[in-house]
């Protein structure tokens, strides 16, 4: 049976099942100078880093799931224990049938990983050479490799750059490359990170389409983790925040808005050049600018009719338009760090 048509059966609904996962590191601290690093030789001073704590997750077959978090805050050690590189120091981890540290051979033949900062092209060969070592990695048939080999070469434009050393490719050149890498043995889980890193905006567009495609054509799993809310608004449904170790967050994106932003932004417009202030409860100006004033409501406090009732009152003679948004989600999960 063709590789891209070959799903095993009787795996879990979940692809990924991780309960009470913890992961604990041992760092060392030191003053500076000689004589401090020769005393540590002798004396070694140990403190407990807790990277994971306490993690509960569970994933579904074809579920496209944004991890985020600010840096620091455990997202690449819980990718790293999902790939089998780190092992965890409680807890369990199951992902697609297998414990990923110690079924790392027969594991690695169902995953597919993209870092961005660690390559799997022979940096001084054209990355067709790599394709076809993978090929053989993977005992793909020559028949499933070329369809699948042609099909991402069209969805991601790179027919011109495959011939090239790896070397004097860019940074966004590489990354769609090393994608091609990581998916032609159609793995059925895929961990991405900054899959859109150092791409222009009709490449970062091209990107997203390929890993829509991959998903719905193949129901390949995808997790990513970026810093690029635009990617996490236009490919994931379902969020995980995880901040100091732990998820403080996990459900729809919709509802970060709903449920946790809990505001509204209104944009009015004026034909008069200047207006006067708007008082209300619950509201608060944010930009002031000729023909434009910008409030933010937090719906908390006041309802969002009353205040546009209000609106309409008192600027009746000189509003033209009335906008009313969401607040920018990047501004969203920025307060959602500090909290």
């Amino acid at each position: 049976m063709e590789i891209m048509k070959k799903r095993r059966k009787g795996l879990p609904e979940n692809v990924i099942e991780i309960r009470n996962l913890g992961r604990e590191f041992r760092n060392y601290k030191r003053e500076g100078g000689f004589i401090e690093s020769f005393k540590n030789i002798f004396n070694r001073e140990y403190r407990p880093f807790i990277a994971l704590r306490d993690i509960n997750l569970d994933v579904k077959k074809g579920e496209i799931i944004g991890l985020i978090g600010p840096n620091g805050a455990g997202k690449s050690t819980l990718i790293k224990i999902l790939s089998g590189v780190l092992y965890p120091s409680s807890g369990t981890v199951k992902v697609l049938g297998f414990t990923p540290w110690k079924d790392r051979i027969r594991y690695a033949k169902h995953l597919g990983v993209v870092f961005g900062q660690k390559s799997q092209l022979w940096y001084d060969l054209p990355a067709i050479d790599s394709f076809i070592l993978n090929k053989s990695l993977y005992d793909i048939p020559t028949s499933s490799y070329n369809k699948r080999l042609k099909m991402m070469i069209d969805l991601l434009g790179i027919k011109d750059l495959m011939k090239k050393p790896v070397r004097s490719l860019s940074l966004g050149e590489r990354m769609r490359c090393e994608i091609v890498q990581s998916l032609l043995h159609n793995p059925e889980l895929v961990f991405f990170d900054e899959p859109t890193i150092g791409l222009d905006i009709i490449a970062k567009e091209r990107m997203r389409d390929f890993i829509k495609e991959m998903n719905e054509k193949y129901g390949t799993t995808f997790i990513i983790t970026t810093h690029d809310m635009d990617d996490i608004e236009k490919l994931c449904k379902r969020v995980v925040i995880i901040n100091y170790g732990k998820i403080i967050y996990d459900g729809p994106l919709k509802d970060i808005r709903t449920k946790i932003a809990n505001r509204k932004v209104l944009d009015c417009k004026f034909s008069e050049e200047n207006v006067p202030p708007f008082f209300m409860k619950g509201c608060r100006t944010i930009s002031i600018r000729p023909h434009q004033r910008i409030i933010e409501l937090d719906l908390s406090k006041n309802n969002l009719r009353k205040v546009l009732d209000r609106l309409m009152k008192k600027y009746s003679n000189s509003l033209e338009d009335l906008g009313i948004m969401d607040p920018p989600i990047e501004e969203i999960i920025a307060q959602i760090y500090k909290k």
